[in-house]
């Protein structure tokens, strides 16, 4: 089992990356969250922590091994904690988990519902689950710093917090963007390394110009 992968990142995606390591390039899936903070570093080394899972359905006779990465250890417990959730499978989890790890973990302990059905795929009834599972299971998620990649520095898009990156993200949507046309205005900004504290700053960066 592969529990941690260097290479250079080659390619970006919608759901995955792509690492070139040695003669071989590996497809990793990861979360909206990792993507964003990889998505400036194309061509750099970059390490993954990793973990694997059974994608398909064994009734329909095709069951794909694939590989799942994080940034750091920190995140892929997390992401395993979750898992433990009943309904949440592997799938499910990695689209909940648009916003850092440790503001889940805060609005989970706060025991913050309505917060949680932000995510995507969460409805009213997962989000008590989630509570209801790991309200005290995710105090030091909550209370610790999260570590910074093993790449050393933090990345250079990782410019907007997630609340904010979520709150751009629709209103960029509410102008007529598409859902992936306002996903890549807003990996063009974060790109630049500019900081944001606010989404109309954010807007006019990504209009700037446009008439």
């Amino acid at each position: 089992m592969i529990t941690k992968i260097t290479g250079v990142l080659s390619r970006v995606l919608d759901e995955e990356v792509r690492l070139q390591a040695g003669a071989f390039e590996y497809q990793v899936l990861v979360p909206d969250f990792v993507r964003r903070a990889l998505q400036s570093k194309v061509g750099h080394e970059v390490t993954l922590h990793t973990s694997h899972f059974l994608d398909g359905n064994p009734m329909q006779g095709k069951v794909v091994p694939r590989l799942l990465g994080f940034s750091s250890e920190f995140e892929l417990e997390f992401f395993e904690l979750f898992c433990t959730v009943d309904k949440v499978g592997t799938r499910k989890a990695i689209k909940a988990l648009v916003r850092p790890i440790k503001e889940i973990a805060n609005a989970i302990q706060r025991q913050d519902s309505k917060w949680l059905t932000t995510l995507p795929g969460v409805g009213a009834a997962t989000a008590e689950q989630i509570i209801a599972t790991l309200r005290r299971k995710v105090t030091r998620f909550a209370m610790a710093s999260e570590p910074r990649p093993d790449e050393g520095e933090a990345p250079a898009g990782a410019v907007i917090d997630g609340n904010l990156f979520e709150d751009a993200y629709q209103a960029l949507m509410a102008l007529g963007l598409s859902p992936v046309e306002a996903r890549l205005r807003l990996d063009k900004v974060m790109g630049h390394g500019q900081k944001f504290s606010a989404v109309a700053e954010i807007i006019q960066e990504i209009f700037k110009g446009a008439h």
